[in-house]
């Protein structure tokens, strides 16, 4: 996953479920807890994210992750990127799928050994 692809997902995920531990986060992306701590850093630095703390019933204090009007245009530029670049590899697998094909269909079948 690269950090675009993390970013967009932990915004995905902070925009369903605001109240989202970091614990939660991680598990959810099947990344280390500190890899989420560190991302969720850099994204309050650049202003994408604003913390607030929220009072649990067992009286421990959680974290509130709200993404800002500046997280919110980011968030929108990311899903357009990444959306063009899955279309452009949509696109590649389509045309080799084509020549596998077109490579299949002008072979013989032949019979495959598993001691070949």
């Amino acid at each position: 996953m690269d950090n675009d692809e993390l970013r967009l997902e932990i915004l995905r995920l902070i925009e369903s479920n605001p109240s989202m531990s970091q614990r939660q986060i991680a598990y959810e992306l099947g990344i280390s807890l500190g890899g989420v701590n560190y991302c969720l850093k850099a994204l309050v630095e650049i202003g994408w994210i604003k913390v607030g703390n929220f009072a649990k019933s067992d009286h421990k204090l959680g974290y509130l992750y709200l993404l800002t009007p500046r997280g919110i245009r980011e968030k929108t530029n990311i899903t357009a990127s990444f959306l063009a670049k899955k279309r452009g590899e949509y696109g590649a697998l389509q045309q080799e799928i084509a020549r596998l094909e077109v490579e299949l269909a002008d072979k013989p079948q032949a019979a495959i050994s598993i001691n070949d």
